[in-house]
């Protein structure tokens, strides 16, 4: 279901880059099938007047969450790679604005909230509403679905739009229930 986006709405994209989709460093399984689902909801939010932002991990090479350093992932989306950039089939326009996280070698950071100005910018164009889609359901969507409710903001999740990476059976499942309970509006 697709509805028209407003003025005072954001949709955000989290981080759909090539490393969390088929053939990348960390593929989420399916995780490039968001992509036309994203782009149907970027006309929706174009139509509407509502502004966009796509988070993207823009890790330095030796960060701390890469197992090299000791942490739980293999290296990816290291700044300036092929792997860090925005999936080329995303129809992100230009006056779409970027948010980079997981900028600190030292630590980690799931939220696109997190150690940035997302807050700060969404406040300052007066957005009361934000549609989240994107990637890993499981971790960066639900850390940034929680952090934009803890900022006061009503969430709404595109679920069909969105792939877990599923380390354990069911994460998936308990991250939209996390959501639901905090709540966010599950689309």
């Amino acid at each position: 279901m697709f509805r028209e986006l407003e003025r005072s709405d954001a949709l955000l994209l989290v981080d759909v880059q090539n490393d969390f989709c088929p053939g990348g460093a960390l593929a989420v399984p399916e995780g490039d099938r968001v992509i036309p689902v994203l782009n149907r909801w970027i006309e929706a939010a174009r139509a509407g007047g509502a502004r966009i932002y796509a988070s993207r991990d823009w890790h330095p090479s030796d960060h701390v969450s890469f197992s090299q350093q000791g942490g739980p992932w293999p290296a990816h989306c290291v700044h300036d790679t092929v792997g860090a950039r925005l999936h080329a089939r995303l129809e992100l326009p230009d006056e779409a604005e970027v948010v980079d996280k997981g900028v600190n070698r030292r630590r980690d950071s799931y939220s696109a909230f997190h150690e940035t100005d997302l807050a700060d910018r969404l406040r300052a164009a007066g957005v009361r509403r934000v549609w989240v889609g994107g990637l890993a359901q499981d971790y960066c969507v639900l850390a940034t679905v929680l952090d934009a409710l803890k900022e006061g903001l009503e969430v709404h999740l595109l679920t069909a739009a969105t792939r877990p990476v599923e380390v354990h059976p069911g994460d998936g499942r308990r991250a939209l229930e996390k959501m639901r309970a905090a709540g966010a509006v599950l689309e």
